[in-house]
Parts: C-alpha cells; structure tokens; sequence
C-alpha cells in the first residue's frame, strides 16, 4: 500500500492516471503527484517545522553551522545586494544578556544564535526610501531560509521577532537594525502541531 512522503500516513486518496496519477492525504491534506522525485523532501521539511523552545545540551556540529551560513549567503535578495548582516552567537552569558533583551528566558538556554540586521543604507542607496523596506525584506528572507535549513539538518529554532532593538544593538555592538532572532538546538521537546487556516481561508483571486 501506498503512503503520504509527507506525512507517513496510508489514508490516501487516489485520483485518476494510475501510477503516475495524484493523490490527495486526508490526514495532513498534501496532494501532489503518486510518482515524485526529492523535491518531495522540501515538503517533509516544511511539514516538520516547529517553533521549539526547549533545547538538548548538546553542542551544534560545525559542520551544521556552516551549512545554514552557506544557506543564507544563497537567499534571494533585492537587486542582488543582500542587504543584511548576521551576528552568530555560542558565548553562553551573551546568549543570557541577549534573552534579557527579549524578554523570555528560554532564549538564554539556546546553544546557538543567528541575529540578523537590515542594512537599510546599503538598499536605500539604490532604491531611495523604499529600500529601507527591501532591506527588511532581504534579512526576513536570509531568516527563512536558515530556518528551514536547520530543519533539513535535524536541529530546531524559534524565530523571535519581540525584543528591545536598542538592547541587541548594544550587545552586538551594531548601528544596523535589527530584525529577527533564531535561537538554534537539538529539540527537547515535542509540541502540538498548532492549527493554520485553510488555504480558502486566506486566498483571493484576482482581488479582495
């Protein structure tokens, strides 16, 4: 019997075209193709993600750090000019000082940051006023990716967007703005998958 490459589950539902005919899953609602390449494993990732907050002590391989670096310099970004910076922390008081500034204590048992930083000068001198929100858009995107990538290399990450930005610039020592905050780790914990809407939910066509 056939099963879902997402999910795992056998509850499918075929459609017509025979072995390379579509199937939709009625546990986790993926449809795609019956006969399907690696691509597929993009959509495992996507499935698995989860904001986790509580982290093995374990140290993250260098090899995995490198690979989510590697990750980030190939995110697209406005006009090719990656308009971002990225400050990497291990220091275990820093990563303290810095949950300080977020407000959330977990923060500070996580055995990896990446913090990323709009560059809004670097796009504004290309764009004018609208770069300040391309640059914005360059380090959310840096953000994804690296958060996928850690998913793909079996750790877990929470994006943290609440914090005193004034706080992290001083810490890190930075003039940029600061953007977003993926605290890194081998997951100790399993949470409840949390619902989202369904696509009709959110979707428009042509216009509001």
């Amino acid at each position: 019997m056939r099963s879902c490459p997402i999910c795992g589950s056998k509850n499918i539902n075929l459609f017509a075209g025979g072995q390379t005919g579509w199937y939709e899953c009625k546990d986790c609602g993926y449809v795609g193709p019956l006969v399907i390449d690696k691509s597929a494993d993009f959509f495992k990732v996507i499935e698995k993600r989860q904001s986790i907050r509580k982290y093995k002590k374990k140290e993250i391989e260098k090899e995995k750090i490198m690979k989510i670096l590697e990750t980030i310099r190939k995110a697209p970004s406005a006009g090719n000019l990656q308009a971002y910076e990225v400050v990497l922390t291990k220091d275990k008081e820093r990563i303290k000082e810095i949950a300080k500034c977020c407000y959330q204590s977990f923060i500070g048992d996580a055995p990896l940051l990446l913090i990323f930083f709009a560059d809004e000068e670097k796009s504004c001198k290309y764009y004018g006023e609208r770069g300040r929100l391309y640059s914005l858009q360059d380090a959310t995107i840096a953000t994804t990716f690296a958060m996928l990538s850690c998913v793909a290399l079996e750790l877990s990450c929470c994006w943290i967007g609440a914090f005193d930005e004034e706080c992290i610039k001083k810490i890190t020592n930075a003039k940029l703005k600061p953007i977003a905050i993926l605290t890194i780790g081998y997951p100790d914990e399993k949470p409840e998958k949390t619902e989202r809407r369904r696509i009709g939910e959110f979707l428009h066509f042509e216009k509001f």
